[in-house]
C-alpha cells in the first residue's frame, strides 16, 4: 500500500530525524507505528545514519503490529526485521540473523541486557509508558545500557496516566536525567510534597503548585503531543451506560460484605483483610462473582450476564468486543455464550477485522496497547471495569481510531449502588491514584 502521510505525520516524522532523543505522545489512533518506521528508513538507508535498531514494545504489539506495519507499506522496502520472542533458542536465533530492525517484547529485556553484547546504536520504546516504574527489571536493564546508545525514540498515548511521578523512569532513559533530574528523590523533593502520610510513613505525593507546567517546560524540547480529534477527521464516541440492579437478597450479602468486611455465603466465608482488597473483592461481587480464599468462585447473580444478553441479541449479529477483567468473568461469559471466542493470537485479530468473530472477549492488560482491531466492529461491552485509565483508554482507542467508519459505541455495565459506580466516576474524572480508590472503599464502609 502506498504512503500518503498526513502533514501531522510528516511532522512526527521529521521531528524524530531532527532529534536523537525524542519522545512522540500521540493520542491512539494517529499513527505511531509507521512515522516511526518511515523515519528509521531514512535514517538507515538513506542517510545511513544508524546501524542497528532494537524496537521494545508490548509482546502481542511486538509480534502483531510492528511485522504488519512493515509489511503493509510500499515505501518500508528494504527495512528488514527480525523477532527475537519465543524459546531462548527461537531468540538467540533471532538475534544472528541480519536485519535492521530486532523487534523485542519488553519482558525479554532484561534477558537481552544480561545474556547479549549490546550492540544496538539505536532504541524504539513503545508504549514508554511501561517504563513507569523506577524498581522494575526492565528499567534497571535499559538504564544500564542506555549510555550505549545514539538514538531513543519513546512513543507513548499516555505518558502519565496516574501520576506526574511516572514521567521521571520514562524521561531518564531519553536523556538520563539531563532535564528532570538524575535521581528521582531529587525529582520527587523539587517538584512535589507528601500527601497521604502516617507518621515517618509517606504513601503518597501530590505535585507542588505550578510544578506540572514547570514540569512539561522541561521537557517540551524533545517531545510532542497531539491529539486525534485535533489531526483526524474522528467518527462519533458515544458512552452508555447500562445499569444492571441485585436483588433484595444478593443487596444483602453485597452490603454486609462492605460493611463488616466478612460475610458467610452459604458454605463459605468470605473476608478481607485491607482496603484494596476489600476494592477488589466488592468489583467482583458487583460482576456477579467472587474468589474466595482458595481461590474457590463464589457466584453473586448473573445481573451482569443478563444485560450482556441484552446487548448481544440487540446487536443483532453485528459484531461485540466484551472487555472483561477477572478469569471468573470470562469463565462465566464463555458458558452463558459458547460462540464467544477470545482475541489471544494474530490470527483471532485477522479474523476480528474480517468480520468473522461476532462475539470477541479481550482482556485490557493484554491487549489495550497496539493492536488495529477498527475493522472488525465499532462497539465495546466493558463488563467489568479497570482502574486503570490507561487501559481503559487504550483499549477503547482500538476501536475509536483511525481507519473506523463508523459511529463508536462504548457501553458500561454498570451495577447500581455498587463499587463499580466509584470506579466509573474516576475513570469519568481521569483521577487514578491509588487514594482514590482508598478513599471510596472508606465512604462505603463508613470510614
Amino acid at each position: 500500500m502506498k504512503y500518503r502521510p498526513h502533514n501531522y505525520q510528516q511532522y512526527a516524522a521529521d521531528f524524530i530525524l531532527d532529534h536523537p532523543v525524542c519522545c512522540l505522545m500521540l493520542d491512539m489512533g494517529l499513527g505511531k507505528t509507521v512515522i516511526t518506521l518511515s523515519a528509521l528508513w531514512e535514517l538507515a538507508l538513506d542517510r545511513f545514519d544508524i546501524g542497528k535498531i532494537l524496537v521494545i514494545a508490548p509482546k502481542r504489539v511486538a509480534t502483531d503490529t510492528w511485522p504488519k506495519e512493515l509489511q503493509k507499506w510500499e515505501h518500508l522496502t528494504g527495512l528488514t526485521a527480525s523477532l527475537v520472542t519465543g524459546s531462548q533458542k527461537q531468540r538467540e536465533d533471532a538475534l544472528a540473523r541480519p536485519a535492521f530492525l530486532y523487534i523485542i517484547n519488553r519482558e525479554n529485556v532484561s534477558w537481552l541486557v544480561q545474556n547479549h553484547r549490546w550492540d544496538f546504536d539505536t532504541v524504539v520504546i513503545d508504549e514508554l509508558s511501561s517504563f513507569k516504574s523506577n524498581k522494575a527489571e526492565r528499567f534497571k536493564a535499559m538504564k544500564k545500557v542506555r549510555p550505549l546508545v545514539n538514538r531513543v525514540i519513546g512513543l507513548t498515548g499516555t505518558p502519565a496516566p496516574n501520576s506526574l511521578l511516572d514521567l521521571w523512569p520514562q524521561m531518564y532513559l531519553l536523556d538520563m536525567g539531563q532535564r528532570l533530574g538524575r535521581f528521582i528523590t531529587g525529582y520527587r523533593e523539587r517538584f512535589f510534597k507528601p500527601d497521604k502520610r502516617n507518621r515517618e510513613i509517606i504513601y503518597s505525593y501530590k505535585p507542588r503548585e505550578g510544578a506540572e507546567k514547570a514540569i512539561y517546560s522541561l521537557i517540551s524540547d524533545i517531545c510532542i503531543s497531539m491529539k486525534a480529534v485535533d489531526y483526524l477527521d474522528m467518527p462519533e464516541c458515544i458512552y452508555n451506560r447500562v445499569e444492571v440492579e441485585m436483588n433484595r437478597k444478593e443487596r444483602k450479602i453485597y452490603d454486609d460484605f462492605c460493611r463488616d468486611m466478612v460475610v458467610q455465603i452459604g458454605e463459605e466465608e468470605l473476608d478481607a483483610v485491607s482496603a484494596g482488597a476489600l476494592s477488589n473483592k466488592l468489583l467482583q461481587m458487583a460482576n456477579g462473582a467472587v474468589y474466595n480464599s482458595d481461590r474457590k468462585v463464589i457466584p453473586i447473580h448473573d445481573r451482569k450476564l443478563d444485560a450482556l444478553e441484552d446487548l448481544v441479541e440487540a446487536a443483532n449479529g453485528k459484531p461485540l468486543l466484551v472487555a472483561y477483567w477477572y478469569k471468573h468473568d470470562l469463565s462465566r461469559i464463555r458458558e452463558r455464550f459458547p460462540q464467544a471466542r477470545c482475541i489471544d493470537t494474530s490470527k483471532d485479530i485477522t479474523d476480528w477485522n474480517a468480520g468473522k468473530i461476532p462475539l470477541a472477549l479481550i482482556h485490557p492488560a493484554s491487549a489495550g496497547h497496539g493492536l488495529n482491531l477498527q475493522e472488525g466492529g465499532c462497539t465495546i461491552v466493558w463488563f467489568g471495569l479497570t482502574w486503570s485509565l490507561e487501559l481503559y483508554q487504550q483499549l477503547n482507542a482500538r476501536l475509536w481510531r483511525q481507519g473506523q467508519k463508523h459511529t463508536v459505541v462504548i457501553h458500561h455495565i454498570i451495577t447500581k449502588d455498587t463499587h463499580d459506580e466509584d470506579v466509573m466516576k474516576a475513570l469519568e474524572n481521569k483521577d487514578m491514584r491509588q487514594s482514590s480508590l482508598i478513599e471510596a472503599v472508606r465512604a462505603r464502609i463508613g470510614g
